[in-house]
C-alpha cells in the first residue's frame, strides 16, 4: 500500500509540473487584437509546450506576434483536453507572425532547432507524447528547402543523423483557447512557467543575445 501510495504522489506531481496540469477555465481579460499588415509572413513550428515555444518567438526582433494553437493532425476543431490523448494527430504549435523585412525565415528555422532538442521523439522534457513532438511546417518549396538544409547541417555537425523533427506541409492552424494565449507573461508565477518555460527561454536569450528585441518580458 505504501509503494502504491508513492506512485501516485510522483505521477500527481508530474501532471502538476507538466504542460498538461492547467485547464484554469476562468475569465481572463482578452488578449488585444493584433493586426497583421501586407509585409507580415506567417511561419508554424512545433517543439514541446506551446506556452514556452509562444515565448521564445515573441522575443525575437521581427516576430510581430506569436499565437499557440493545434496542427499537425486529423481531427477537426481540436481542444486542449481532446490534443492532451494524444489521438489527434496534432501537435502544440506556435503561429509566429513576422516581418522578413528584419527577421528571415531562415533565422527563425534557426531560432527554432536553437531553442530545444529536436532529437528527442514525441516530447520536450517534461513533456512527453506525441502533442509535443518537433515539427516544423513549410507552406511553399522554398521553405521546405531551407528547413532540409538546416535539418541536413544539423545532423552532420552537431547531432549525428539523430535529428526526429517532422517537416510537414502546414494545411490547418486551429487556435488554442484564449487562455493560452500570452500564458508565460501573464502567469509568471505559475509552478510550470517557473521551473520549465522561463529557465528555457533563459537559455534561448543567453545563446542568440544578437536575435533578441531591446525589451524582452
Amino acid at each position: 500500500m505504501n509503494v502504491l501510495k508513492c506512485i501516485t504522489v510522483v505521477c500527481f506531481s508530474v501532471i502538476l509540473i507538466s504542460c498538461f496540469g492547467f485547464s484554469d477555465k476562468k475569465e481572463i481579460k482578452p488578449k488585444a487584437v493584433y493586426l497583421s499588415n501586407e509585409n507580415t509572413k506567417i511561419a508554424y513550428f512545433a517543439s514541446g509546450c506551446f506556452w514556452c515555444v509562444e515565448a521564445i518567438f515573441e522575443s525575437v526582433k521581427g516576430v510581430e506576434e506569436a499565437i499557440s494553437g493545434y496542427a499537425g493532425g486529423f481531427t477537426k476543431n481540436p481542444t486542449y483536453r481532446s490534443i492532451g490523448t494524444g489521438t489527434t494527430g496534432h501537435s502544440e504549435t506556435v503561429a509566429v507572425y513576422y516581418n522578413p523585412k528584419i527577421v528571415s525565415f531562415e533565422t527563425l528555422v534557426a531560432v527554432f532547432f536553437g531553442s530545444h532538442n529536436p532529437t528527442t521523439v514525441n516530447g520536450q522534457h517534461p513533456d512527453y507524447g506525441s502533442q509535443y513532438r518537433s515539427i516544423a511546417f513549410y507552406t511553399n518549396a522554398t521553405e521546405k528547402l531551407a528547413i532540409e538544409n538546416k535539418i541536413f547541417k544539423l545532423n552532420k555537425e552537431v547531432y549525428n543523423g539523430e535529428i526526429a523533427t517532422e517537416v510537414i506541409m502546414q494545411t490547418t492552424f486551429y487556435e488554442a483557447e484564449k487562455y493560452h494565449q500570452d500564458f508565460e507573461r501573464r502567469n509568471p508565477n505559475h509552478r510550470y512557467i517557473r521551473a520549465v518555460s522561463i529557465p528555457r527561454l533563459n537559455a534561448f536569450k543567453k545563446k542568440f543575445p544578437e536575435l533578441l528585441k531591446k525589451e524582452v518580458y
